[in-house]
């Protein structure tokens, strides 16, 4: 557009930035920041807002708050924003302090920021923090709870372990629970290994949506991680009949302005041989490092042997790989990923981190992870 000399406006930059955010595209989105700047599009709000967003989207909340920096002024949209890229990064507390600063200027809060502001604390972990906004915005600024908002409570006590507490919640809300809340506790009954109260999620679920894929897929692996392998098949059975797909893993890195696409065991990329050699490699100095792997991920009923064949061939791995191979020391790595990244996974990229002493950025369908020297910025919790 730019090269046929067309003058992109202020709604068109705000539309690739937009389009930078999807596919974690940072080098893309700095170049459109810089031709903002050149056309003096800066103090837009609108503008300011995106470029935000599409900063802490792509991982660099260094360059988010330089934005945020360089507006004249922000209005709500703008503070929303910044509490969402703070908690999508694990930063509870100072999502929180965002948000109060935003009070502080007496700014009102509005049914978005409510909700940015919980799930940056059910992010982190921050349950008392984030129950005391519940209840103070609720009181003092006359927000009446949503479905979402319940839906945020719920996940934020259940990643908790307060699982009956969150089952209490939907139980008493004024309003009809939606999917969102027990998904979120469905979840959480995956990650505290509590059947019972899953099957009683589940059972909400399939009531009010029995075409969702992903309440079959969580109840499955949660009966495959009590090894309950006739329930697992029944579930499975249950989708077939159904028709229901599981859409397949991905990832995706960014290199030289162009995004590379990874699925599960993909041997498509031109540069696949290199990439499996790279893995074993990578494998054979973990184990020295200590590494031991965690199949409990794959839920299936297979041999040891055959699973951890399986976790090297998750597509997070070969991005990893691939990026590893086309970058120079202490690049940082960034690689985003349909779906949640595994506990394996999240180990051996913590390992690798510290065995090529460079930083890694991952971006899965929950939030964002640092990796660096051997540790996670999530600090174990997601």
């Amino acid at each position: 557009m730019v090269v046929g000399g067309a003058v992109p406006d202020e709604v068109t930059v705000i539309s690739v930035l937009g389009g930078c955010n999807q596919i974690s595209a940072l080098r893309l989105g700095a170049s459109v920041h810089l031709y903002v700047v050149k056309r003096g599009y800066g103090v837009n709000v609108a503008v300011g807002t995106a470029l935000i967003g599409m900063y802490a989207n792509c991982g660099s909340l260094i360059c988010a708050c330089r934005a945020s920096d360089e507006m004249p002024e922000k209005n709500l949209a703008a503070w929303t924003v910044m509490v969402t890229g703070f908690g999508i990064h694990g930063r509870g507390r100072e999502a929180i302090s965002i948000f109060y600063e935003m009070l502080g200027k007496n700014v009102t809060p509005d049914e978005g920021i409510f909700t940015a502001v919980l799930s940056a604390c059910s992010h982190s972990g921050l349950v008392n923090e984030g129950k005391e906004i519940f209840y103070k915005v609720t009181r003092d600024y006359n927000v009446e709870p949503g479905p979402t908002h319940y839906s945020c409570l719920v996940d934020l006590l259940g990643r908790a372990g307060y699982l009956d507490e969150a089952y209490a919640v939907i139980e008493n809300m004024k309003l009809k629970p939606n999917e969102d809340a027990w998904t979120a506790l469905l979840s959480a009954c995956r990650l505290h290994r509590n059947v019972k109260l899953a099957e009683i999620s589940a059972q909400n679920l399939f009531e009010m949506n029995p075409n969702g894929v992903s309440g079959y897929v969580c109840l499955s692996n949660i009966y495959a991680a009590e090894r309950r392998w006739k329930d697992v098949e029944n579930v499975r059975a249950l989708v077939k009949k159904r028709r229901l797909r599981k859409p397949p893993s991905y990832s995706f890195v960014e290199l030289n302005k162009m995004v590379h696409q990874f699925f599960v065991g993909d041997t498509s990329h031109q540069q696949s041989d290199d990439i499996y050699a790279k893995l074993k490699d990578l494998n054979e100095q973990l184990k020295k490092a200590g590494y031991k792997p965690d199949t409990s991920s794959i839920l299936y009923d297979v041999e040891e042997e055959i699973k951890e064949k399986m976790l090297w061939d998750h597509s997070e791995r070969l991005a990893l790989a691939f990026a590893l191979i086309n970058t120079g020391p202490g690049t940082t790595i960034r690689i985003t990923k349909n779906l949640r990244v595994c506990g394996d996974c999240h180990t051996a990229i913590k390992m690798i981190s510290k065995l090529t002493n460079q930083e890694i950025i991952m971006r899965d369908i929950c939030r964002f992870h640092h990796f660096r020297d051997g540790l996670c910025s999530c600090g174990g919790y997601w």
